[in-house]
């Protein structure tokens, strides 16, 4: 069914992804409350949205009990870490937040009668034997592994989120979120694009795992905001796939980044870590008919452009403060 969404709760608002859906609601006119314990997230990335009137932050875990006071048209449950960095440092709060802060997202949306927009992952396929790969793809994931703590938690949430949606009758949607960028990602994220930009700025060596052969498919932040917007508005239940579907080399990306950064930088390369997928393309066929022919608008060219300015300001910043 189709509802006006004017107040909603975003989860992990202060996070990359997050900080720039934040904005987006608020240029729509919705009154946006935040959610974040900044166990990733940063002040920094939302601290121009403090003085809005329609804007309200608050610290705190998702985990534990959730409560709003008043009426709330929708939930994003974004809050969790989500870089291979994280997985070892944090996974028992990765597992956690992908649980039982679903759990409590979805307990907070029947009580409200809101909608819950869960955020996904392409991780979901792990490394799949399928390109590209569709929603109906259910996965090729290793469960005990390293990356097993992310990729289970989201297969988790989204398993929770249609037993809400079945059994309650909880209004949810699901976005499988492929490899994003853009201003506002960690400089220390772990991620191939924040990695090469931070040894690229800096001129030091830049690091490829393998031999740079494996694929990716890399969505400026800009495009992945408008298809959430949309999944947020629209009526089609169940997970969709919202990426770039242009697939390339993280060596082509990497060499990219020293051509738009004018870097010397040199290459060198590490051993691939354990279960690091071989591809990543998303099939956005579904995006495109559910959401009003959705598909990504900024070339990848564009968004480093883009993002470079941000990782050079940020780089300046930390290295004024040491």
């Amino acid at each position: 069914m189709k509802r006006k969404i004017e107040r909603v709760l975003v989860t992990g608002g202060a996070g990359f992804i997050g900080s720039h859906l934040c904005r987006r609601l608020l240029q729509e006119g919705c009154e946006v409350l935040v959610f974040d314990n900044l166990l990733t997230g940063r002040m920094s990335n939302i601290e121009e949205l403090l003085g809005h009137p329609k804007f309200r932050f608050k610290h705190y875990d998702v985990t534990n009990y959730l409560y709003v006071e008043g009426e709330l048209d929708a939930i994003l449950h974004f809050a969790s870490p989500a870089s291979p960095a994280d997985f070892e440092r944090l996974p028992i709060q990765i597992l956690k937040v992908g649980s039982l802060g679903t759990h409590k997202a979805l307990g907070l949306a029947k009580a409200k009668g809101a909608r819950l927009l869960l955020a996904s992952t392409s991780e979901c396929y792990g490394d799949p034997e399928v390109n590209p790969q569709p929603e109906t793809y259910w996965g090729n994931v290793n469960p005990i592994g390293i990356r097993g703590v992310y990729d289970e938690a989201k297969r988790f949430a989204e398993a929770m989120t249609m037993a809400y949606h079945r059994h309650h009758q909880v209004d949810a949607r699901i976005v499988r979120i492929f490899n994003t960028f853009g201003p506002r990602m960690q400089l220390n994220d772990g991620r191939a694009i924040p990695n090469f930009f931070r040894q690229a700025i800096r001129g030091e060596d830049i690091t490829v795992y393998g031999d740079g052969s494996q694929t990716r498919s890399f969505c400026y932040v800009e495009d992945l905001v408008e298809g959430i917007w949309r999944l947020l508005n629209c009526v089609h239940v169940g997970p969709v796939n919202i990426g770039n579907p242009n697939e390339m080399t993280l060596l082509g990306m990497a060499k990219k980044i020293i051509e738009v950064t004018g870097s010397k930088s040199r290459i060198v390369y590490e051993p691939l870590p354990p279960d690091d997928p071989k591809v990543r393309r998303p099939n956005i066929d579904l995006a495109r008919k559910v959401l009003d022919d959705w598909h990504p608008k900024v070339s990848v060219e564009e968004g480093l452009q883009r993002t470079c300015a941000y990782f050079q300001a940020e780089l300046a910043q930390e290295k004024k403060s040491k």
